[in-house]
C-alpha cells in the first residue's frame, strides 16, 4: 500500500535536516520527486503548501498531505513503514526525546558553525558545490552571501563562539545515544539519520574534526551518507576558539 503513495519532497540546496529525510526516503527505497527551492526565498513557498507559520524545510507531501518538519516527517515514514525500525521499541522513547532535545540542538550548531567558518573562509563556499577554491571575483560573492546569511540566522561572532564551546556536549549526548542503543546499530533509526547529516556538515570543518576524532558519535556521521565534498580548512575559526 505504502509504495502506490506519491511522495513529494521540498527542500533547499545543501541542507542537512533534508538530507536526513532524502537519505532515510533511499534507505526505504522510496521514490519520490524532489522540489528544489530556492535559499533565500523559499519560506513563503513553504507556508503556502503547509500552512501558516511553517516557513522551514524539510516538507513532505504524502499524496496531498502535508507533513513539515524533520520529527513529523520521520514519524510518517515510521507510519508507512513499521518494518524499517526507525523507532525500535527499545529506545523509541529515547529516540522521540532526543528529536526534540539533542537533534535539533546538534541541527541549529551546524548551521551556525559551517556559515560561521564560511564567514572566515569565504574562499571554500564552493566547496560544498564539489567545486574548487574561489577566485577573487568568487570570494566577492562569497563574502555578500555570507553576510547575508548571518543576517537572516541571526549569527554572530559572539553566538559562533558559544555554540563551539557547547558542542563537546551535545557531542557527548549523541554518544551516550549510541551507548544506549538508539544510534550506531547496523539498521539504522530516525535517530541515526536526523543526527547523522549534522555530524557529516560539521566534519566538513577542519577545525570541528578534531572534536569529533576518537568518537562513536564520528561513524554516524558518515554511515548512510557519503562523506560530502565540503572542505573549510582548520583554522578558520580565530586562534582559541575551538575548545
Amino acid at each position: 500500500m505504502s509504495a502506490q503513495q506519491e511522495l513529494v519532497l521540498h527542500e533547499v540546496p545543501f541542507s542537512h535536516p533534508c538530507l536526513a529525510v532524502s537519505a532515510a526516503l533511499g534507505r526505504l527505497g522510496r521514490e519520490y520527486e524532489s522540489v528544489m527551492l530556492v535559499s533565500g526565498r523559499h519560506a513563503e513557498e513553504v507556508e503556502g503548501i503547509y500552512g501558516e507559520g511553517r516557513r522551514t524545510v524539510p516538507g513532505l507531501l504524502v499524496d496531498g498531505e502535508p507533513v513539515h518538519g524533520t520529527a513529523a516527517i520521520f514519524a510518517r515514514l515510521d507510519e508507512l513503514h513499521p518494518e524499517a525500525g526507525l523507532y525500535p521499541e527499545a529506545s523509541a522513547e529515547r529516540i522521540r526525546a532526543a528529536e526534540i532535545g539533542i537533534a535539533e540542538d546538534l541541527q541549529m550548531s551546524a548551521r551556525v558553525l559551517v556559515f560561521g567558518a564560511l564567514h572566515f573562509r569565504p574562499e571554500s563556499m564552493a566547496t560544498f558545490a564539489g567545486a574548487g577554491q574561489l577566485d577573487p571575483a568568487g570570494v566577492d560573492f562569497a563574502i555578500k552571501t555570507m553576510r547575508a546569511t548571518w543576517r537572516y540566522l541571526e549569527i554572530s561572532a559572539e553566538r559562533v563562539h558559544t555554540t563551539l564551546q557547547e558542542l563537546p556536549a551535545q557531542l557527548d549526548a549523541v554518544d551516550a545515544l549510541i551507548e544506549a542503543g538508539a544510534a550506531g546499530g547496523e539498521q539504522p533509526t530516525a535517530a541515526d539519520f536526523q543526527l547523522g547529516s549534522s555530524l557529516r556538515l560539521l566534519a566538513q570543518i577542519g577545525d570541528v574534526r578534531p572534536l569529533l576524532k576518537g568518537r562513536p558519535a564520528a561513524a554516524i556521521a558518515t554511515a548512510w551518507f557519503d562523506r560530502g565534498s565540503g572542505d573549510v580548512p582548520a583554522g578558520a575559526y580565530p586562534p582559541g576558539w575551538v575548545p
